[in-house]
């Protein structure tokens, strides 16, 4: 049988691991569209990790290295300061440079990948998979 990183969307591209030092694991959830943020902390919630929502990339800076999460859910296409910006300012901070940040967008893998800053990224998942498929992949960076 098949894993859910398998047969979904998601890709893991660094060999980056979070140690879990406290519990429940703490995910920041960056997204423009809030409803669809709060959809996405309200399943990773009922799966036991705890969520905060950044609206967009500046959010993600100041609470990122205000609240110091285990792992950033990263959407790409925001107004203002894009996935890829906020993801090198995290990366840049003392605070926020080993967290694992995943790529949360409606972009095509090859498309992530085409841009220069997109080694930053620790893993892919496509908007649109099974929340199943998120959590799959945030587990996988879990030590």
């Amino acid at each position: 049988m098949r894993s859910s990183l398998e047969t979904a969307r998601v890709q893991v591209w660094s060999g980056r691991v979070t140690l879990r030092s406290r519990a429940p694991l703490r995910v920041l959830i960056v997204d423009d569209f809030a409803v669809g943020a709060d959809a996405i902390a309200a399943y990773l919630t009922i799966e036991t990790m705890e969520c905060r929502i950044a609206l967009g990339g500046l959010e993600a800076i100041a609470t990122g290295t205000s609240w110091c999460p285990d792992v950033f859910v990263m959407d790409i296409s925001m107004p203002i300061m894009n996935g890829f910006e906020a993801t090198q300012a995290l990366r840049r901070d003392v605070r926020t440079s080993n967290a694992v940040i995943v790529a949360f967008t409606a972009l095509d893998e090859a498309e992530v990948r085409r841009h220069p800053l997109s080694r930053s990224f620790d893993g892919y998942c496509q908007k649109g998979q099974s929340p199943a498929a998120l959590v799959a992949l945030i587990e996988h960076f879990i030590a």
